[in-house]
């Protein structure tokens, strides 16, 4: 009878309501906890389902990858959906949006189960209550930094700015109004720091652990410009002996790899082919569907950029582009048609069909026929016609298939975990990221080379060329080169939009895209405006008017 009072609030918290009257906060009520460690295993395993949800699909990662990852430069969107997740693309935020209300109510019901775990976890009795409780202070400390990072501006914007309410207790009548940027950042920091202190048992990547915190704080610190902490937990991580980096073959492979037999992953939150998406249309409504028709299932609706594609396509061998999978059409014997295609001036693709003859590459368009060029430009062949309109630049390829005129290069990184259609891990830190942020970290303080030296671990891994301090790209500095190799890297993964924004950048969408349809289009967006963070869902301004809206 004790053990079925325990879990009740638990599975009170998995099959909570979005309904307006329900108060996030209000999803847990414990009046005692089970002294044994097995039911406190119990309920933190519960704090972890929260953050994939029932079936795979409708949980806290779900909504958050929608949020962060379509709101960047490496998607194009193929034509108009009635889903909520439009907005999140396309910069037309409303504070009546579906997937951000269910993200900040998911967040709370996290955030509260890990406090009444806080509160009633003795901390000292043993390493493994002590482990239990390290990675409940983690959970909270993962879910306020990206609550933060959605809801509230970038820390150098200023960090008297608002951000999220921190509740840190289980009290339902403790509803606390925002918080500040500092405030928050101060307490991910103390939560991460004493997860540290706490966490002795590395249970493998599904679980988190000392490095797991460790690697979150190095993410923290960076956001923060903090660059001498940054590089210090980055090589805590590092130095620990607990992580590798994928072989070049392995790594193409990484999206089928379960997190626990990734060499590389930190902490993901991990999904399982025994456990997850076992309806029959379950394979409809992941991540990976949007991204990618596999086997028949999938919508296959939202495509790799044309700026991320250009930036991937500068080298052939790149092991990246094992995630993209362009979808060729082929003539009636099989074989793939060879074209040529480039963006015009209103952002919409043109493509040709190409001749070749005696090693020269023709096309025809008009009635007037065309040459295709060719030249090296910083180790890259770049290929070009002289049109009427002077020089065009070109993508020498082969036809692709079409919807509403984008052509289909479909993401695999969030498709084909055990071989099973659209079954994903979501990847919260893994080892490529630590020297990503070093370099990052190096750039920011005029240590050129050592930056350099980090990114170019990651580029033999990926089978390309290393960079060289006394040859860098024309019109690139060493910042601008971890940038691009970060977003290579991290691509798909939910980090683009931040690291846009938290540099200050302007994210540049000026590709094919549904995003540029309608009157009010935005091309570009500076960091500096007010849609690069989400509404406050208007329901919880209902529920609690002395919340204040984002503008």
């Amino acid at each position: 009878m004790k053990k079925l009072i325990i879990l009740f609030p638990i599975i009170a918290l998995m099959l909570g309501s979005c309904e307006l009257e329900k108060n996030p906060y209000d999803q847990i009520s414990v009046d005692e906890l089970l002294s044994d460690p097995g039911s406190i295993q119990t309920a933190t395993v519960g704090n972890y389902a929260l953050l994939k949800g029932n079936v795979g699909y409708d949980g806290w990662v779900d909504d958050l990858h929608r949020i962060s990852e379509y709101a960047g430069d490496n998607i194009a969107l193929s034509g108009g959906t009635t889903d909520h997740l439009f907005y999140l693309y396309n910069y037309q935020s409303i504070p009546t949006n579906s997937r951000v209300a269910r993200f900040w109510s998911n967040s709370y019901k996290i955030t509260v189960g890990c406090n009444v775990m806080i509160e009633k976890i003795p901390e000292g009795e043993s390493e493994e209550t002590d482990q239990l409780l390290g990675e409940n202070y983690y959970l909270r400390a993962l879910v306020y930094f990206q609550m933060g990072n959605v809801f509230g501006r970038p820390y150098n914007q200023g960090p008297s700015n608002l951000s999220i309410p921190l509740k840190l207790t289980s009290d339902t009548d403790d509803r606390p109004d925002r918080n500040t940027v500092q405030e928050v950042y101060n307490q991910v920091i103390k939560d991460l720091l004493k997860a540290e202190s706490l966490m002795s048992i590395n249970k493998g990547a599904s679980y988190a652990s000392k490095e797991s915190a460790q690697a979150l704080l190095s993410r923290v610190y960076l956001y923060m410009e903090d660059n001498v902490n940054a590089e210090e937990y980055a090589n805590r991580v590092i130095a620990s002996g607990e992580y590798s980096l994928l072989s070049n073959g392995e790594f193409k492979e990484m999206n089928k790899l379960i997190p626990d037999n990734n060499a590389e992953a930190i902490f993901a939150v991990t999904l399982s082919k025994d456990s997850d998406l076992l309806g029959q249309w379950d394979d409809w409504y992941t991540i990976g569907s949007f991204y990618a028709t596999v086997d028949g299932a999938g919508w296959g609706e939202m495509y790799a950029s044309k700026t991320y594609m250009d930036l991937l396509n500068k080298n052939a061998a790149d092991a990246r582009s094992a995630f993209i999978a362009p979808q060729y059409l082929e003539d009636e014997e099989g074989d793939k048609i060879p074209a040529v295609y480039w963006v015009n001036s209103d952002y919409k693709y043109e493509f040709r069909n190409t001749t070749e003859t005696a090693g020269v590459t023709t096309f025809t368009d008009g009635g007037v026929t065309y040459t295709v060029q060719s030249e090296n430009v910083n180790g890259t062949t770049v290929y070009y016609f002289n049109g009427p309109d002077g020089r065009q630049d070109v993508t020498k390829d082969f036809d692709l298939k079409k919807r509403n005129g984008y052509p289909k290069f479909y993401i695999l990184k969030a498709s084909l975990q055990e071989d099973d259609v659209h079954m994903w891990s979501p990847m919260v830190s893994r080892l490529a990221e630590m020297y990503l942020n070093k370099a990052e970290s190096f750039a920011k303080r005029g240590l050129d080379q050592l930056a350099l030296d980090n990114i170019n671990i990651l580029r033999v891994r990926a089978g390309v060329p290393e960079y060289e301090l006394s040859s860098l790209p024309a019109g690139k500095t060493v910042l601008e080169l971890v940038a691009e190799e970060r977003r290579l890297e991290l691509a798909y993964e939910g980090h683009r939009r931040y690291d846009v924004y938290r540099n200050g950048d302007t994210m540049d969408r000026r590709y094919p895209g549904t995003h540029l349809n309608g009157a009010n289009a935005y091309l570009e967006i500076p960091a500096s405006a007010s849609r690069i963070i989400e509404y406050i869902p208007e329901q919880q301004i209902i529920l609690q008017p002395s919340l204040i809206q984002n503008n």
